[in-house]
């Protein structure tokens, strides 16, 4: 749906808890486009900032996909050991519209999920378009995924516990990598939380958001063309993108592991959120969806002691440990249906 309303005050929507530090951002960014020359320049930040963060917060190096480069994981155990029982585990995508970002930007949350959950959570440092364009990220976390499951017993975590989880173009690599795993069949997902995930790239394009007010802020319609662009290597809603690469151009969603997606009414990825949790219902996939009015993109990263960003965490954490303890549940009766039918 295209809207013709002429679009007024961006901050005038945003609830008053988040508009701390917008009007800055409003001043910066008005008129600013998004270019390779960004890019560049959010790269280098992006580096700076993982050599800082990432003191202490081990890192290795892991095999990719056959002829392609090595890939470079973060590990974040803050486990308690209190068992010798093995634990959930979070593949961790960052976000940065499939061309800049870091996983450091999220070493403090993720920190806080691996203590609260008591999980092991894996970040991976895929590459990045435009100079690496699809599939090669999805290869990366692809080959992450696969570590994960070959070295479970090494990390004591269970191969039937594995969440995969992403934040904005992190959630749409999150949400590419399900497909994938399922096309592929070798390593299983046990859940993903897709946090106002990157799926469409139509959106921008030939489909523009319901409301003016949708992508006024932070990420905008031309950043998402560009971003889209860089990874596809061919316009952002060109007819034929490949093969999951879009999440919401994948045809079948029949078979993926339960969800939950969360988005704000402001973010510029609310619609397409909102009808890729519709398909997955549809397909019969179980899904939570969140909405937060008043929210725009990234709101939780920018202003994360709001009370809606904290409500907003607090129920994709949740979903999170509410899908890790009915696997447990099966997993257990499972055992005990064994033990009961020995001779």
């Amino acid at each position: 749906m295209t809207s013709s309303q002429p679009r007024g005050d961006p901050l005038a929507a945003v609830d008053p808890s988040l508009r701390r530090g917008l009007s800055v951002f409003v001043r910066l960014m008005a008129g600013r486009k998004l270019t390779l020359n960004w890019v560049h320049f959010l790269y280098g930040i992006g580096r700076i900032i993982q050599l800082l963060a990432g003191i202490g917060t081990p890192s290795r190096r892991i095999k990719g996909k056959a002829g392609e480069p090595d890939v470079r994981i973060w590990i974040i155990d803050r486990r308690a050991r209190k068992t010798t029982e093995p634990t959930p585990a979070v593949l961790h995508i960052h976000g940065g519209g499939y061309i800049s970002g870091v996983p450091a930007l999220m070493f403090g949350p993720m920190r806080t999920l691996s203590s609260q959950l008591d999980c092991l959570v894996v970040s991976v440092d895929y590459r990045l378009a435009p100079w690496t364009p699809f599939p090669g990220a999805l290869e990366d976390n692809h080959a992450a995924l696969g570590w994960l499951h070959a070295n479970a017993e090494s990390l004591s975590i269970d191969p039937a516990r594995i969440a995969v989880m992403g934040d904005s173009a992190g959630g749409g690599h999150a949400a590419m990598l399900a497909i994938a795993a399922r096309d592929r069949g070798q390593y299983p997902l046990a859940f993903q939380v897709l946090v106002y995930p990157m799926l469409d790239d139509r959106t921008g394009t030939i489909r523009q958001p319901s409301s003016p007010d949708m992508g006024a802020l932070m990420w905008t319609a031309s950043a998402n063309m560009f971003g889209w662009t860089s990874l596809l290597g061919m316009p952002a809603g060109f007819a034929s993108p490949p093969y999951g690469a879009v999440p919401a151009r994948v045809d079948d969603l029949a078979g993926l592991p339960p969800a939950w997606i969360g988005v704000g009414s402001l973010d510029l990825f609310h619609d397409e959120d909102i009808a890729y949790a519709r398909r997955l219902k549809a397909a019969g996939v179980p899904v939570t969806l969140e909405l937060v009015p008043g929210a725009y993109h990234a709101f939780d990263m920018l202003v994360p002691e709001a009370p809606l960003s904290r409500t907003f965490t607090a129920s994709w954490t949740s979903a999170l440990r509410q899908a890790f303890q009915a696997k447990a549940r099966v997993a257990g009766q499972g055992a005990r249906n064994m033990q009961e039918t020995k001779p």
